[in-house]
């Protein structure tokens, strides 16, 4: 039997966990650079017009549409004798690197050229961050079989995450002081960028190796369920049909959503509303308190999520989400910003626990009526949702933008309503789409008491396929 695969249920190995689950940095490195960085990047640096890069993230949503289920079922049918998952994050980690330096490095001459290297740079991006990610994180419920170390296992996945995400928003701050949200000419920012990038790839892959050496492991009972694992057409059908994840996507879409928009209005809200011209480690820094706080919040959530079950715990948390983003509409300095931020991790800890909790519990539910796991193919279609997010998200951005007079950035042009407008991106429209979620989770039909009786069915059904191999 391959080390690399689990013959069956064991105690919890905190240090395998651990192994795991630094899989996140280069994934929430990789991605929250992007989402933190590409926005200003291009909108403050290259190209200076919102329409134009609202279009590109359009059409990149639209090839994640193909991208993202696509790779998950070809995964789940995926047989070799490394795993399913392993060779698919192999192959994508060193192309990501790569990628993470091209992002910086548009033409600069037209409008034409960089949208056009704009659009085909972010599709690259991301076809080679979903082969990595999404292989990643389908190993999750494969590899913790209960709620308990799931919990316990998601707990360490969010203080890495946290940590990473702390990474992501403060080391491009020390390498790019400004950012260029004043306006300052390109040629500054070109080489600072381009820096970032090419030390965040180095990172990404420094980790990334470890983790593939030591942290991917697949059970023995599922090698099989390869030959049996429906194509990509029917496991689309499949996955949309379940009553559970049509109430959980609308959910994950909403928390996407919320968390895009923050991250990426970060360093103008930064600098326009709390007048933070010059220093950009202090808008990572917001950011990352936001996400220490998140971090210490975990513990209380994995408590909510044991006793009252995913669907309540989810509920609770986006409620907690919303009422902890209000205070972004009122704070002008910098001092009460960091209480904000402090505040605001509450909320957001919970909304980066749940997600993946809810996805095991429908993929367990799965299982048990289909005979097969399928988390490739339930996070593929999910990945496909949740980039969905990016066209509300620049949609929203493009009509507010535009509705205060600046659809062309202009640094010099700041009204009231251009405040207003950035306190709108960063607390009412999140807001409501968390309330949108609450309401689509209250229709998820998988209670803890379901939940409960799920695993009790689900440990006859996994003995019987470990004997099929015997």
């Amino acid at each position: 039997m391959s080390k690399n695969n689990i013959e069956k249920d064991e105690k919890f190995s905190t240090k395998f966990a651990i192994a795991y689950n630094i899989g996140q940095f280069p994934d929430q490195l990789s991605y929250q650079t992007f989402t933190f960085l590409i926005f200003t990047f291009y909108f403050t640096v290259v190209i200076k017009e919102v329409l134009p890069i609202t279009i590109g993230f359009i059409i990149w949503s639209i090839w994640n549409a193909i991208n993202d289920p696509l790779m998950g079922a070809l995964s789940d049918r995926t047989k070799t004798r490394w795993g399913k998952r392993k060779p698919y994050i192999v192959a994508g980690l060193g192309p990501l690197c790569i990628i993470m330096i091209l992002l910086f490095t548009p033409p600069t001459d037209n409008v034409v050229s960089s949208f056009i290297y704009f659009l085909v740079i972010i599709c690259l991006f991301d076809t080679f961050y979903t082969m990595f990610s999404l292989n990643n994180i389908s190993l999750f419920p494969e590899i913790f079989q209960n709620i308990e170390h799931r919990a316990k296992a998601q707990m360490i996945r969010q203080i890495v995450t946290v940590f990473c995400l702390i990474f992501a928003f403060i080391l491009p701050t020390f390498l790019i002081p400004n950012m260029n949200v004043s306006g300052l000419p390109t040629e500054v920012y070109l080489s600072e960028y381009i820096s970032a990038g090419i030390v965040i790839a180095i990172l990404m892959a420094i980790v990334g190796i470890i983790f593939i050496k030591f942290g991917i492991r697949e059970r023995v009972e599922f090698s099989e369920d390869a030959k049996t694992a429906p194509p990509f057409f029917k496991s689309l059908k499949i996955s949309l049909k379940n009553k559970s994840f049509r109430a959980y996507v609308i959910y994950g879409l909403a928390t996407w959503y919320v968390f895009g928009m923050l991250p990426t209005m970060v360093p103008l809200f930064g600098r326009f509303v709390l007048d933070i011209e010059k220093d950009a480690f202090e808008l990572g820094l917001l950011l990352g308190v936001a996400f220490l706080s998140a971090a210490i919040f975990t513990v209380l959530w994995r408590y909510v999520a044991v006793k009252a079950g995913v669907k309540r715990a989810a509920i609770i948390s986006a409620a907690t989400f919303i009422i902890t983003l209000f205070p972004l509409m009122f704070i002008s300095d910098t001092i009460m910003a960091y209480i904000a931020f402090f505040i605001l991790g509450i909320g957001l800890s919970g909304a980066i626990t749940f997600n993946d909790l809810l996805i095991c519990a429908i993929v367990d539910d799965d299982e048990l009526k289909t005979g097969v796991r399928r988390e490739g193919g339930y996070y593929g279609i999910n990945a496909l949702v949740i980039r969905f997010s990016t066209i509300f998200i620049m949609v929203t951005i493009s009509i507010v933008f535009t509705s205060v007079g600046w659809a062309v950035f202009d640094p010099a042009v700041v009204t009231e309503e251009t405040i207003f407008g950035l306190r709108s991106l960063m607390c009412i429209f999140p807001a409501i789409a968390l309330g949108i979620g609450i309401i689509s989770m209250s229709q998820f039909p998988i209670t803890k008491e379901k939940y409960d009786q799920i695993k009790l069915d689900l440990e006859k059904l996994h003995a019987e396929k470990r004997e099929k191999l015997t």
